[in-house]
């Protein structure tokens, strides 16, 4: 696909689990070339061994034949390509300078301090190659952080603030089921990354691009004015209504739940007109936003009440009349089957390399459409090592013996 945005550059992937191989992913889906770099003696990415696993049966959690791959490594593998290269082997460095040196990217996610143990940091890189972008993503920045301990989503969480702002007062913290910790981090190493390759092309010069998953999701928290709800007494966690936009949040209908939202005195009118009471749209409690936020329980509790007593689609029919903002709140195995979301191939089935769409299973597509470019995959996750050839000696130009003693001495 060489109409992609990205086609042309060459990333060099380091990365494992999922904040690094996201953000790879992307750069992928964009066009870019990823040579994935795996670790032999580990059996690879760590994502290989994530139940649960699809072949030619379909899923299962365990692996039960040598064909089965993880739906883990299957989404987030697409369009790379897999070469294996132990960087802990003293060997193993002049290979990984031949990688980076006609490269334009290096994305790594390692522990503080690892990239500089193996001697693969930006500055080693940046010798070989001052043109290159480097991206660090990591838990806490380059330099480490609080105790700079591992930073799995769950921990990032909790540091962010994220967990106290959902659920209702006196609960416990609620934890976010998608890792948002993890999957924010990417998304702003690929903005950097791409903003790097852009300022490479008038300077010359490459950089070190370092993204925390600490600083990602913090800042996105911080874009919501908690701290001043709180100075103001306003409440930060109130559950699934959002007093201080009332009406607004989550109610139950009959046979599911709606969201609603409905913020401006337009809004607001058209949901009393659509529960049959616009008698109270003059009402002294319901005329204007601050004495709606003032009311918002009774005026919650009413609507509650219209809803609860009648189906979810009557009840969307009802708002969506009036001009109302409503949804049903959906599962996620209904979400990624959305036709709109299919069309647009903002989400994608899951692609077995030998068997197919054996599992029916909805992968990331890249949600961007572009008017002249083309963004997607249109190759599967690839085997551990599975373009040792293409790379090493096509591209590199190694010979047979090369390779065979590299293989040997356990470098690849």
């Amino acid at each position: 696909m060489t109409d992609q945005p990205l086609a042309g550059r060459t990333v060099i992937d380091l990365t494992t689990a999922l904040a690094g191989p996201y953000a790879t992913l992307l750069l992928a889906g964009l066009g870019a070339t990823v040579i994935k770099v795996e670790n032999p003696a580990t059996g690879g990415d760590s994502a290989r061994n994530n139940a649960p696993y699809v072949g030619r049966d379909g899923l299962s959690l365990a692996r039960e034949d040598a064909d089965d791959m993880s739906v883990s490594m299957l989404v987030r593998g697409r369009n790379k390509q897999s070469v294996t290269l132990n960087l802990k082997n003293p060997r193993a460095l002049a290979v990984f300078a031949d990688l980076v040196r006609d490269a334009d990217v290096v994305v790594e996610n390692y522990s503080p301090g690892v990239t500089q143990r193996l001697g693969i940091d930006y500055a080693a890189v940046r010798e070989l190659n001052p043109k290159i972008v480097y991206t660090s993503i990591s838990g806490f920045g380059a330099q480490g952080g609080p105790g700079s301990g591992k930073a799995m989503d769950s921990i990032i969480q909790a540091l962010s603030g994220v967990m106290m702002t959902a659920g209702e007062p006196d609960e416990g913290p609620v934890r976010f089921g998608l890792p948002v910790g993890d999957m924010l981090a990417p998304l702003f190493a690929v903005i950097g990354t791409v903003s790097a390759l852009l300022q490479a092309e008038h300077t010359g010069e490459g950089q070190h691009v370092d993204v925390s998953m600490l600083g990602a999701l913090t800042s996105l928290v911080a874009c919501e004015p908690f701290d001043a709800f709180d100075a103001v007494g306003l409440p930060q966690r109130t559950g699934s209504m959002v007093p201080r936009l009332a009406p607004f949040g989550i109610l139950p209908a009959a046979d599911g739940h709606l969201a609603l939202c409905a913020p401006t005195d337009g809004f607001a009118h058209g949901v009393l007109r659509a529960i049959g009471r616009p008698d109270l749209i003059d009402d002294a409690r319901f005329r204007n936003r601050d004495q709606r936020v003032r009311h918002a329980d009774e005026l919650h509790e009413l609507i509650r009440q219209w809803c609860r007593a009648r189906p979810l689609a009557e009840v969307i029919d009802a708002f969506t009349a009036e001009g109302v903002p409503a949804a049903e709140v959906r599962e996620p195995r209904d979400a990624v089957r959305d036709p709109l979301v299919r069309k647009r191939e903002e989400v994608v089935p899951v692609t077995h390399p030998r068997y197919g769409d054996v599992a029916d299973l909805a992968a990331t597509g890249v949600p961007i459409r572009f008017s002249s470019a083309r963004a997607g995959f249109d190759r599967p996750a690839p085997g551990l090592g599975e373009h040792n050839d293409a790379v090493y000696r096509e591209r590199l130009g190694y010979s047979e013996d090369e390779l065979a003693d590299l293989a040997a001495d356990a470098v690849i």
